[in-house]
């Protein structure tokens, strides 16, 4: 005979006949843990600042134990002596020379600094103030391009009309971006940020290409990653773009994976692009790279020594060149 207690009770909905039917309601979803793995290469969620109290429930006679205020690292001033760029020196490191024929490494650089001009702007909109105006260019790995195109990239942005250039060396270990420009040594930043009597204003070098300044890396320490994690590296990467909104600051870290100033300064930048060599990057390295510097909200990559384009493209033909 027909087990009557199989049969649903009419009037019954389909959904109900089914969980009678197959006995679904012994059923319980999978556990879900209580923590998921932090995703990779996203940054995290900025905590909330409190505000500080109003002025008028502020109460007098602070105790002993009340923070108290540091000076504030003055903004930067630009000015003073002119140095002189070896164009030799650019020839012979391969960068861009300014005042010669329109090359096809200008070309691929300008269309570099539009990407960035475009995402600084709309960061500043945004409120993100001057760490909108820096950015860091690194590698994965030691030999892959990083300095080449940091310092092509300031040059070009350099010629921008309404925008002035700051290229800070951040490489503290392995300082290029004086020999390639054919600078004097000095206090650079790093002196900066391990002596507060060291003014900044005179680490600077104005260039006598327009619109371009350079800050040295410094005397060398074994303390670098320690002095850009306190508290002052704020204050005087404030002070580097503190007045001046047209300013762009880059910095050319050491590579990710090499040392760990390069992480330490994601922190406080607005973008970050990563150079990867087209013979020479491995995707793996590139990947751990990219999490190192998550902490940035804006990361690019720049493909360096491509030698082909699927489409043909060759910047320089039209200008009279070969590419």
């Amino acid at each position: 005979m027909t087990e009557q207690s199989k049969i649903p009770p009419a009037g019954a909905s389909s959904i109900e006949r089914a969980d009678q039917s197959f006995g679904s309601g012994e059923f319980a979803p999978a556990p879900v843990p209580a923590k998921l793995k932090r995703p990779i290469n996203r940054r995290p969620l900025a905590k909330k600042i409190e505000q500080p109290a109003p002025a008028h429930v502020i109460e007098t006679g602070a105790s002993s134990n009340a923070p108290q205020t540091k000076p504030e690292v003055p903004a930067l001033r630009i000015d003073g002596e002119t140095h002189p760029i070896d164009r030799d020196m650019l020839e012979v490191h391969g960068l861009i020379i300014p005042e010669a024929q329109v090359s096809g490494l200008l070309e691929e650089f300008r269309i570099v600094k539009r990407s960035v001009l475009s995402s600084m702007r709309k960061a500043q909109e945004a409120g993100s103030g001057g760490q909108a105006q820096r950015i860091l260019v690194s590698s994965p790995l030691p030999d892959e391009g990083k300095s080449f195109c940091a310092v092509n990239l300031a040059i070009a942005l350099a010629a921008e009309k309404d925008s002035e250039v700051l290229l800070v060396d951040a490489d503290f270990a392995k300082p290029s971006v004086l020999s390639m420009l054919g600078l004097p040594g000095g206090n650079g930043l790093m002196d900066v940020l391990a002596n507060p009597k060291i003014q900044l204003e005179d680490c600077v070098l104005k260039t006598d290409i327009s619109g371009l300044s350079v800050l040295s890396a410094g005397n060398h320490t074994n303390s670098d990653s320690e002095f850009l994690a306190s508290n002052r590296t704020e204050q005087v990467l404030d002070a580097l773009t503190r007045g001046a909104p047209n300013r762009v600051v880059i910095f050319d870290s050491p590579p990710a994976l090499a040392a760990s100033p390069a992480a330490e300064l994601a922190d406080h930048v607005g973008q970050a692009i990563v150079i990867a060599r087209a013979d020479r990057t491995g995707q793996s390295a590139l990947e751990d790279a990219l999490t190192l510097l998550s902490t940035c909200p804006d990361i690019k990559l720049l493909l360096n020594a491509a030698h082909f384009s699927p489409s043909g493209r060759r910047f320089g033909a039209y200008y009279g060149q070969d590419g």
